[in-house]
């Protein structure tokens, strides 16, 4: 895979990556500095995000899925549990994750994930136990130690609360990754998030509906910002990461997606001063590491 459509899938890839984690840092602005509802954010987010992806659907692919996968019952049902204990489930719990704590440590915890599906796995016999699972999960437990404690066993660095949506989202991502499967195989990648996120944002609606927010007291500055979280950290975040698919291989958009964390990282560090220990970036580059291991793995070439 050389020549023009290599290069536009590497530039793809890594915007997409760079989008989804300044996207949590731009949200948590938004929770510290403009007190911004965290239901209302995740509702409005994936309405319109979900919709914007479905509106690409119908101009540039087989428009005829958008309709097409409510067709089957087991499908639709399918779709309504991805969009709401998959979709849902992992943008709440990251942006409660940011609200409580900070990017940096929303998006390091939810990539805990991929330790989480390989212990899933085992547990089901699904698979053995090799050298690289081992070394993936004692990066991942090692890494996240480093972070919640920066190094000291006398108390965490980081707020409870924060920790425990932390968890909760990297468990929602395993469930995300791992259901999803059956249904991106009968259609395209967009229709499915695409809906999944309509779902989710619907069923939030009722909890906090969209329209029930006083936007009048919002600078330039921080529609700016809402904009930013909902098309370009989330909408085109993932475009650009499917369509780099086209053009790489996964294993490839997988290395370069652990530019996401590291985006989280480094604009909540140096973009809204927040303190970050030592032994806090040793445990960012263990979650870095595990992630890098998981791409390198010759299975997923």
């Amino acid at each position: 895979m050389n020549g023009p459509n290599r290069k536009t899938g590497l530039f793809l890839v890594i915007t997409g990556a760079i989008f989804w984690g300044i996207g949590g840092t731009v949200a948590q602005k938004l929770f510290q500095q403009y007190a911004i509802n965290v239901n209302w954010l995740v509702t409005v987010r994936l309405l319109i995000a979900g919709f914007l992806l479905l509106t690409v659907q119908f101009f540039g692919k087989d428009r005829s899925q958008i309709l097409g996968v409510w067709k089957k019952r087991r499908t639709a049902v399918q779709l309504i549990i991805f969009g709401v204990f998959g979709m849902l489930a992992v943008q709440y719990t990251y942006m409660a994750s940011i609200k409580y704590g900070n990017a940096a440590i929303a998006t390091l915890l939810q990539y805990l994930a991929p330790a989480m599906i390989i212990i899933y796995l085992i547990l089901r016999k699904q698979t053995v136990l090799t050298g690289r699972d081992l070394a993936t999960v004692s990066l991942a437990l090692a890494g996240c130690f480093f972070l919640l404690t920066n190094g000291s066993i006398s108390g965490l660095s980081v707020p409870t609360s924060a920790i425990v949506w932390g968890v909760l989202s990297g468990v929602a991502l395993a469930f995300y990754t791992l259901y999803a499967v059956p249904l991106l195989k009968q259609y395209d990648s967009l229709v499915i998030v695409g809906w999944a996120m309509i779902i989710g944002g619907f069923a939030l609606s009722f909890i906090h509906p969209p329209w029930q927010v006083n936007l009048a007291t919002l600078t330039l500055e921080a529609y700016l910002y809402l904009v930013f979280v909902i098309i370009f950290g989330t909408m085109i975040a993932f475009w650009f990461y499917i369509e780099s698919l086209q053009s790489l291989l996964p294993k490839e958009t997988s290395l370069l997606g652990s530019l996401e964390p590291l985006a989280a990282v480094l604009t909540t560090v140096f973009w809204l001063k927040e303190p970050f220990g030592h032994f806090q970036w040793g445990g960012t580059a263990c979650i870095i590491g595990m992630i890098l291991l998981l791409a390198l793995d010759k299975k997923t070439s």
